[in-house]
């Protein structure tokens, strides 16, 4: 199912065409068309399995994050880098979720093991950000701009990606750090956003309520 996501494991074995001298990886391995895929540890499971749904969360955050990119690299802002970063530590978040505890060799674990430097990345760009923006004082409508509408919209797809790999966490499955590592992002997505509206000049929506 998620053949299309590098994770940092190898994910295209026996998946090559025929041809002794022309071994080229293929795009598809047919091994998922029976609904079952599998994990890092080579186990099989179903597609809806939540550890599936997770990755495919996670993959859905990082093509979010990889769009609201380009209109924030049209509008030249400076912290595209940092975009560039978060979409590669996703890969490494989906690189431990892939990878259950309870079915993993000590290999498997060293290998996909999720560092927790990324989150104290984060808070720093957070921090730094915040310096610079106005005060909240009201309900931020998700707009100002295609930049910050696209990283608002980025924004809700990470907490729905959060939501999937709680109860990974809390079953013991993946690493403590992925699932702060992400309510972590959220925050700075909200915060670039606002971040972006600003530098941008265009006013942010704040909520009204009806008469």
């Amino acid at each position: 199912m998620f053949k299309h996501l590098s994770f940092n494991i190898p994910l295209f074995q026996n998946s090559y065409a025929t041809g002794e001298d022309n071994r080229v990886p293929k795009i598809y391995t047919k091994t998922g068309d029976k609904g079952f895929s599998s994990t890092f540890t080579g186990e099989r499971r179903p597609k809806e399995d939540h550890i599936f749904e997770a990755l495919g969360n996670t993959d859905e955050l990082s093509s979010a994050i990889g769009l609201a990119r380009e209109f924030c690299l049209d509008k030249r802002h400076t912290f595209t880098h940092q975009l560039d970063k978060i979409q590669c530590v996703l890969q490494d978040v989906g690189s431990n979720i892939a990878t259950p505890q309870s079915s993993a060799r000590e290999s498997h674990i060293k290998r996909t093991k999720f560092i927790a430097q990324p989150i104290v990345d984060l808070e720093t760009w957070i921090d730094e950000f915040t310096e610079e923006l106005p005060p909240l004082t009201s309900f931020i409508l998700p707009s100002g701009g295609k930049s910050s509408a696209a990283l608002h919209l980025a924004r809700t797809v990470c907490r729905r990606a959060e939501r999937s790999v709680a109860p990974i966490v809390r079953s013991g499955e993946a690493d403590p750090d992925v699932a702060k590592f992400l309510n972590r992002l959220s925050d700075y997505l909200f915060t670039v956003a606002r971040y972006a509206s600003m530098k941008e000049g265009s006013e942010e929506k704040i909520y009204k309520r009806p008469e």
